[in-house]
């Protein structure tokens, strides 16, 4: 396997710390529209680094990265960017007859009319437009395949295959414990990208009337997260496992709810009011930005954040059925501990609980345990080999009766 990895942010940094350390791929090439951060990633494995090289790339350009994959004889292209380059790089790859690999899916649009009742644009839609095309070419784009989408999504699968005879409602739950000295307000993740999910409407899907939308921050609930992190208020927030679930799943009920915080809402609700949230470019002066943009210029890096980050974050899916004529309640969950990220890799948390699973179905792929071919997502493929093998690499997931 030949891999090009386009992003070497924070997450596609980790991607490549944890890659270096397993023997499934031949080489990857690591393209960044600022070479200086690509070179960056390179250099830091030092003498694990043999099979990586960096390039430059604009993740916007279909014909330059279409182009690159060939130069380089890639055979897999794996998306570490933000939302907005979901499309160009899914051409490209298909253009490349190269897989496709992301960790978030293509950007929805509300409702024009009733975006809090109704589902407009949906995430997702844009790729799954092209399903029958990848089907047909027998290329594969395993969409979704992070933590959250992904690993949750993996979680999901399972317990639909091996803990339930019925499930009535599924719902993926994320909270953390996490802190960052020296800072009032610095989000783990991509701020970009957190506006862009936390302030859409966020979609839930019923079975008796399929996929509709509620207002941001909906549906308060205290949710107990493990290991120590404990009760967190968890809200309704748009996310790809209520688009992906359903479409291999069955459930009465599919949610995603995030654990935000009170303060952290009521930064994003500023956000909203001041118009600083819209992506549309605004003349300032001689220039025109987009408020967006300008708002994660001005907070740190998360990548940056690892050393002066403490605590614990966790993803994992809640599951509500039955088994053997009795209910049943269960959560599966993986925690990382800034601490062991931070010693084992100079990753904080967040970004490398995202970039391990990634990495893990990359392996899959390789080795054949995963095949397939369409636009597909994680719950797509049997979940045990990736379980097994997420603990393979040193990072156990776990289950709790609720």
């Amino acid at each position: 396997m030949r891999v090009l990895l386009v992003g070497a942010g924070g997450v596609g940094t980790a991607v490549t710390r944890i890659a270096a350390r397993r023997a499934f791929f031949e080489a990857m090439v690591v393209a960044d529209y600022d070479l200086a951060r690509a070179e960056a990633a390179v250099a830091a494995l030092g003498a694990d680094g043999a099979r990586f090289r960096a390039e430059r790339v604009d993740a916007g350009d279909e014909t330059a990265v279409a182009a690159l994959l060939e130069r380089h004889a890639c055979d897999v292209l794996l998306n570490a960017t933000d939302p907005r380059f979901v499309m160009p790089l899914f051409r490209a790859a298909r253009t490349a007859s190269a897989t496709y690999v992301d960790m978030a899916m293509s950007l929805s649009r509300p409702h024009p009319e009733r975006p809090y009742e109704e589902c407009g644009v949906k995430l997702g839609d844009a790729q799954f437009e092209d399903a029958v095309e990848w089907e047909k070419a027998g290329l594969l784009a395993l969409v979704g395949m992070g933590v959250e989408p992904g690993l949750s999504d993996v979680f999901a699968r399972y317990a639909a295959d091996e803990l339930f005879d019925e499930i009535e409602e599924i719902g993926v739950r994320d909270g953390a414990n996490l802190t960052v000295d020296g800072y009032d307000f610095a989000p783990s993740f991509s701020i970009w990208t957190t506006i862009e999910e936390c302030l859409n409407p966020p979609v839930v899907y019923e079975s008796d009337r399929g996929w509709f939308t509620t207002a941001p921050f909906s549906e308060p609930e205290v949710f107990d997260f493990p290991e120590g992190i404990g009760p967190v208020e968890c809200v309704n927030v748009e996310h790809e496992e209520v688009l992906l679930m359903p479409r291999w799943i069955g459930a009465r009920r599919v949610t995603f709810k995030y654990g935000l915080g009170d303060e952290f809402i009521e930064v994003l609700k500023t956000l909203h009011k001041l118009g600083l949230d819209r992506t549309e470019p605004v003349a300032v002066r001689d220039a025109r930005v987009s408020p967006r943009d300008v708002v994660a210029a001005c907070l740190p890096d998360p990548a940056t954040l690892g050393e002066r980050m403490h605590g614990k974050t966790c993803a994992g899916t809640w599951v509500k059925g039955v088994k053997d004529g009795a209910p049943r309640e269960v959560y599966l969950y993986h925690v990382v501990d800034n601490q062991w990220s931070m010693a084992e890799y100079g990753s904080q948390a967040v970004v490398w609980q995202t970039a391990v699973n990634p990495v893990v179905a990359l392996e899959l792929l390789a080795t054949g345990a995963w095949k397939g071919a369409g636009v597909l997502g994680p719950e797509a493929f049997p979940a045990g080999p990736f379980l097994d093998l997420l603990t393979a690499y040193g990072s156990p997931w776990g289950l709790r009766e609720q």
